[in-house]
């Protein structure tokens, strides 16, 4: 079969596996044979089933919930990841052996002392202290470990800005805390390595990886590709909207832009240069479509449950709101390349390049399980209950083919896998902990949004400027995860002050939303955006082509989500809370010939090549219907006509054939 051949232009797992770990700290983990690999394997296959278990028969008390589960975090992370990666050998080093025991014993300390230390609590021992402060510094090696030092270091400037307060400058400035009084805020209470961040990690967002897990397992990762190829593959520019519609699809497998660049770019980038892209163009549209699928619904990136338990609102409801500005993205990756063939003149695929139609039918169940996440969640189903629904759902759907059907060893290796890809979102919801606890006991978190406002001079704009540079220069080597919690703590409340009525009783949902929202969508596209684009490099790994360019070419493909931030700030009516059906209707078809004329814009093609005057007027009038509102919507449509008019007569001049859209 043609897609065999397909297939084998890829790249070979080993390469693939060496660019993940180079830009990917949690894909740089170590490889065990005979005893040691069933060791780890048994870990990792405990911790999904204690989570399972918690899941199915009700958490446990909300100190012992999350300290097991930084005790498995922990020892696993010690096993699996080296001191560094030039030391990523087969064999385990005592060190790391001995870090991974004081990690169960410091972790297990909550569940053997748990009544002692709830009845003493605020009046600890030596023991607890000693036991306190090795936690802080094993989250910190292993956050170090498995998501980065940027992450680690900024932890590190918090604690000790903590404890040297007195000395700060201007509004920074606090009487300072002691180091009992850290340790025992950072380890024995509710707002600290054990708060908010890890918690969701114990719950909702364990499960979703599980489920990714599970989904991947069963095939479905393939089956996305194969889809993906039927549905775009023959249309204008089909190998770059594969790229585009599997991306979107896979981000509900794994929450890592890096992971999914890869994962679909070893498909996507080869048949996208053999079709005539550009290197850096086709490594740019798999980079952007790949970060663009922690932003797509109904599974997001760990970070959207994170907002769902600081915001208060319900996770569905969360992902709603998110369903326009995804679709919006996702538009405007799949139109600039629609433009971008177009005026290059590159085609689709043969039919004979394409997989068997019937195949690819005749395996429409393995989607299932997404549609039943999606009607669990609609029907007001809590997240834990969908996630495990639809992780029975997978096995039950897989069994229905013999070549699809999921064996015991497919169950537990799916079991280990999402454990391993939980690792890292551990460990950085328990590093960020330490941030946000530290916000909570210096009251930095008011200090930084008042002086984010003195700064901007109240101004709104000049605001969110300010967070969107803070949330790109994090995104720069923290993950998504601990990106949006920093900036939803320190900036958001900024926006959230100047967005809201100050004689209001409670804050509106609307507002809550544009504030995280806008620092969610920052730190995801700090994947894409230079100097140190992370998905745009991992994309150079497969296509060969200059990083920075890439990274460039990534982020103009991506423009939809440097604007739109913005726009919902001002008009939150994308989010589609308290509208009709005939207001929202017209909010998404308004939406997309906005996106339409700003991709024409960008790319430079419409009918036919645009000059600078018509740029002007696709990108403006693409913007005012983005913007919703009627008056902007009439103004955008009529700057739309005037370009289309001037494209028609010139492609008749040229005697250009119309756009086969």
């Amino acid at each position: 079969m043609q897609k065999e051949k397909i297939n084998q232009e890829s790249l070979p797992e080993q390469d693939l596996q060496e660019i993940l770990s180079k830009y990917d700290k949690e894909a740089s983990y170590r490889t065990f044979t005979g005893i040691m690999k069933w060791i780890v394997t048994i870990g990792a296959i405990s911790f999904s089933l204690f989570q399972l278990y918690t899941a199915i028969f009700g958490n446990l008390a909300s100190q012992l919930q999350r300290s097991i589960h930084l005790t498995f975090a922990l020892g696993l992370i010690f096993l699996l990841y080296p001191i560094s990666n030039k030391l990523r050998k087969k064999k385990l080093p005592i060190y790391d052996v001995i870090l991974t025991i004081v990690s169960i014993v410091v972790g297990l300390y909550w569940t053997f002392q748990y009544e002692e230390l709830i009845n003493r609590a605020g009046m600890y021992n030596t023991l607890d202290f000693i036991v306190g402060g090795l936690a802080i510094l094993l989250v910190l090696e292993a956050s170090r470990r498995v998501v980065g030092v940027p992450i680690t270091i900024i932890a590190i400037l918090f604690l000790l800005y903590a404890l040297y307060g007195r000395y700060m400058p201007g509004f920074l400035e606090h009487r300072g805390v002691s180091l009992e009084r850290l340790i025992s805020h950072m380890y024995y209470t509710l707002d600290g390595i054990l708060g908010t961040p890890l918690s969701v990690s114990a719950t909702f967002i364990f499960l979703f990886l599980l489920f990714g897990a599970f989904l991947e397992k069963s095939g479905v990762g393939q089956y996305f590709n194969d889809l993906a190829l039927l549905i775009a593959g023959r249309s204008v520019g089909g190998p770059a909207k594969v790229a585009v519609f599997s991306s979107a699809l896979q981000g509900m497998i794994s929450g890592s832009s890096v992971a999914n660049v890869v994962t679909s770019g070893s498909f996507t980038i080869p048949m996208m240069k053999k079709s005539g892209y550009r290197r850096e163009f086709a490594g740019a549209v798999e980079a952007a479509a790949s970060t663009g699928g922690q932003l797509m619904p109904p599974i997001m990136g760990a970070a959207a449950f994170l907002m769902a338990e600081f915001t208060g609102i319900p996770y569905w409801d969360i992902a709603k709101a998110a369903a326009i500005p995804a679709i919006l993205y996702f538009t405007g990756i799949w139109i600039i390349v629609h433009f971008e063939a177009k005026r290059t003149g590159l085609r689709g695929l043969t039919k004979e390049e394409l997989p068997d139609k019937k195949e690819v039918l005749k395996k429409l169940h393995l989607l299932i399980p997404i549609i039943v996440i999606i009607a669990l969640m609609s029907m007001g189903f809590t997240p834990i209950r969908s996630a495990l629904l639809g992780i029975l759902s997978i096995i039950v759907v897989a069994a229905f083919r013999k070549d699809t059907r999921m064996t015991i060893k497919d169950i537990f290796e799916a079991l280990a896998n999402g454990a391993r890809t939980a690792l890292g979102v551990a460990a950085a919801t328990a590093c960020a902990g330490i941030i946000v606890g530290v916000v909570t006991l210096t009251g930095l978190g008011l200090k930084f949004a008042n002086g984010l406002i003195d700064l901007s001079g109240g101004n709104l704009i000049l605001t969110l400027v300010f967070t969107m540079i803070a949330s790109l220069i994090l995104g720069m080597g923290s993950p998504t995860t601990a990106n949006y919690i920093i900036t939803s703590t320190m900036a958001a409340p900024a926006i959230i002050l100047l967005l809201s009525d100050p004689s209001a009783s409670e804050i509106p949902a609307t507002v809550l939303l544009s504030a995280h929202m806008f620092a969610f969508y920052f730190g995801i596209i700090a994947d894409i955006t230079p100097p140190v684009a992370l998905a745009a490099f991992a994309a150079t790994g497969i296509s060969g082509g200059n990083p920075i360019r890439t990274g460039v070419e990534a982020s103009r493909l991506a423009i939809a989500a440097f604007l739109i931030p913005y726009i919902f700030v001002f008009s939150p009516s994308l989010f589609l809370i308290d509208t009709t059906f005939v207001q929202a209707a017209m909010v998404i078809i308004t939406s997309i010939i906005g996106m339409t004329g700003l991709g024409a814009g960008a790319i430079g093609y419409f009918r036919c090549n645009m000059n600078i005057f018509e740029r002007l007027l696709g990108i403006v009038g693409g913007l005012l219907l983005i913007y919703p509102g009627g008056f902007t919507d009439l103004i955008g449509l009529g700057l739309l006509a005037v370009l289309l008019a001037s494209q028609i007569m010139k492609s008749k001049k040229q005697n250009y054939s119309p756009m086969n859209a």
